[in-house]
């Protein structure tokens, strides 16, 4: 099945924490602080993979998680880093933001490789916090947190033209000619459920072709499998616009020519202003009256939009008739218009939505004590267990801490007034301004 749609979970690696301990040696008997740091945590990477076609790999597997950074040890050891992850996507893969749709990054052109979410910064063991008058620093820095969310990975094919069209007009056929491509063919609406890209090969240059399938009336607004497909046109250059010029299910290919039409531009308004090329297709099967003449719409298709700057090319898929011209048509649209891969620009940096926001807390006014707040969180607990409030330094670490993490501003949202009490776990201290 071809996926060319996911939603995954991500997180990078916590950083290490900090070490406390004391160099104890023979014949040293005060030999101070030797605490090492914690190693950084695992970024999480994206990466374009040339052999990969599909999403398939995470429509099986939710959840991604780099490695954590080990925490310091005595002796100033650092703790190992931890493992970045890396995962492997096909070129033409968009990477959002899962709730707001934002754009993270375009794994396309020179964009092969990126961070996506960096792991959290290692801890400072105590040997860092030694002073003159401080020698004995009993507390160390906690490694930054891991940061994780939800993205949602969309495959763009990455194609110089898109076959258009509604269902059963030809376009696979007409892929399977011009190109390497192997698409299955049936006279069935629907027959081809996934994109089908081929290299055309030609003197002076070829080019890519994807046959977008599942395009109807009413595609834009999620009909049939239009909405699905819609985005494989958006980095297309030209548009090569398949319609049944010999009407074998009764339609008006000049109808539909608009009909389509009128779905690109609802889905994206400049996609109807991509210059197109029409094939009408199927001259092989018009019937011939009396006077051996052909009664097709090609005169009509002619009419209405070659003064409008879109040329029409009479073609049979299946005997190769007026191929071969209608190909270099879109060469030479091709030679004048931008060389260079579409790329859509990022939208939302991660490193910015996540600064500040790492750590969880809950400040609330306590219901039973007036003019006491209560503070909690697993980190600030743990923080806690670590920091010796006795010490000057200590207690400058503990404020230094509460201040980044937004703590305080959260207890003056809540309206702490100087002298008020602050609970955190076992601690309670009368809050001042600094």
């Amino acid at each position: 099945m071809f996926a060319d749609r996911a939603k995954i979970l991500i997180r990078s690696g916590k950083g290490g924490d900090g070490h406390v301990s004391f160099r104890r040696e023979k014949y040293i008997p005060d030999g101070g602080p030797d605490g090492g740091d914690g190693g950084k945590g695992g970024d999480v990477i994206f990466e374009i993979d040339d052999g990969e076609t599909t999403l398939i790999h995470y429509r099986h597997k939710r959840k991604f998680q780099a490695g954590d950074g080990e925490p310091g040890s005595k002796r100033r050891c650092h703790g190992s880093n931890g493992n970045d992850l890396i995962l492997k996507v096909p070129a033409g893969t968009v990477i959002k933001e899962a709730e707001t749709g934002k754009i993270i990054a375009d794994m396309s052109g020179e964009n092969r490789r990126q961070v996506i979410l960096k792991g959290g910064r290692g801890g400072f063991g105590n040997m860092h916090f030694a002073t003159p008058t401080m020698q004995a620093p009993k507390y160390a820095q906690p490694g930054q947190d891991s940061r994780e969310m939800e993205v949602l990975l969309e495959l763009k094919m990455i194609a110089d033209v898109g076959l258009i069209g509604f269902p059963n007009v030809g376009k696979s056929t007409f892929l399977s000619r011009v190109t390497n491509a192997n698409p299955k063919i049936a006279n069935y609406h629907f027959t081809t459920l996934s994109p089908n890209l081929g290299v055309v090969d030609m003197d002076g240059g070829g080019f890519v072709l994807a046959d977008i399938p599942g395009l109807i009336e009413g595609a834009s607004s999620g009909a049939g499998l239009g909405f699905e497909f819609l985005r494989h046109i958006e980095r297309t250059k030209v548009m090569i616009h398949v319609v049944d010029a010999a009407s074998t299910e009764g339609r008006d290919p000049v109808d539909d020519v608009y009909k389509i039409n009128r779905e690109l531009k609802n889905y994206r308004e400049d996609l109807a202003d991509r210059k197109q090329v029409i094939a009408a297709n199927k001259l092989d099967a018009v019937p011939m009256d009396a006077d051996g003449e052909t009664d097709t719409f090609l005169t009509r298709l002619k009419n209405e939009f070659e003064p409008k700057g879109i040329p029409v090319f009479g073609i049979s898929a299946v005997s190769g008739q007026g191929i071969h011209e209608l190909l270099l048509c879109v060469q030479k649209m091709l030679r004048e218009l931008p060389q260079e891969t579409t790329v859509f620009e990022p939208e939302y940096d991660p490193q910015v939505h996540f600064t500040g926001k790492s750590l969880p807390f809950t400040v609330v006014k306590s219901p039973d004590e007036a003019d006491t707040y209560i503070v909690e969180g697993p980190r600030i607990e743990r923080m806690l267990g670590y920091t010796n409030l006795e010490s000057e330094k200590g207690f400058q670490f503990f404020q230094s801490f509460m201040r980044e993490n937004g703590i305080l501003d959260r207890l003056e949202e809540l309206g702490i007034q100087e002298g008020d009490t602050v609970r955190i776990y076992d601690l309670q201290f009368d809050y001042y301004k600094e």
